[in-house]
């Protein structure tokens, strides 16, 4: 299991990162650990995404966007970023 990156915990783009990422999980009625499994991550990994506390990897958040049926510009849009 991936540890926080401590470098970058509380980081304000990843936190709005997070937040994104959970809101359109939440609007599209998916549970935290179905969207991980969808993405091929560990659902303690995507829970540390969703709350700001890792530096992801741009195809895991390829993966991400792909199964919130969203692209990563509108993602990152919706993130302020």
């Amino acid at each position: 299991m991936p540890t926080p990156s401590p470098k970058y915990a509380q980081d304000p783009a990843l936190l709005a990162l997070g937040a994104a990422i959970r809101s359109t999980r939440l609007e599209q009625g998916l549970a935290q650990e179905e969207l991980a499994f969808r993405s091929q991550i560990e659902r303690s990994y995507m829970s540390s995404i969703e709350r700001g506390m890792q530096n992801v990897g741009v195809m895991t958040l390829v993966r991400l966007a792909k199964e919130l049926e969203i692209s990563l510009a509108s993602l990152m849009s919706k993130a302020k970023l």
